[in-house]
């Protein structure tokens, strides 16, 4: 069966009511589910595999604007700029690009301006920065 971790770090399933799995990897739950329903079960055997990981809120990259698709995405280590862009489908045929600026929440919302279109439209990796968990990034429309 497939089920989510609740936003409170736990897990239900049949005959376990409740399991913490938030700072335990995917071997210890499985032991835990074990234990737990070798109750009602002779010697179970449980494989748990994670399908997909988003991160807690505040780790999480958001895209507001003018992206193709703006969106939040799970932070991931040595995640750049552009594996952001490339993630939301690139920008907008409206999107003013050079005016985007990244808001770094975990330096108390210092803002930084980013060259979106020069990276995207024109390869320039000198606007290739990396991304900080927490960052939103916001790409306005363009006046003309």
């Amino acid at each position: 069966m497939s089920v989510p971790v609740r936003p409170d770090g736990k897990i239900s399933t049949p005959l376990v009511d409740e399991l913490i799995a938030q700072g335990k990897n995917s071997t210890e739950i499985a032991r835990e589910i074990e234990q737990l329903l070798g109750k009602f079960v002779r010697d179970p055997v449980v494989t748990v595999i994670v399908t997909s990981f988003v991160g807690p809120y505040s780790e999480q990259i958001r895209v507001v604007g003018e992206a193709a698709k703006p969106q939040f995405l799970p932070y991931k280590q040595k995640m750049t700029l552009l594996d952001v862009m490339i993630a939301v489908g690139g920008l907008t045929d409206f999107a003013d690009g050079n005016a985007a600026s990244i808001l770094r929440t975990s330096e108390g919302g210092k803002q930084y301006s980013v060259r979106l279109r020069d990276l995207v439209k024109r390869g320039e990796i000198s606007n290739n920065v990396e991304m900080k968990p927490g960052d939103i990034l916001v790409i306005p429309q363009s006046w003309f």
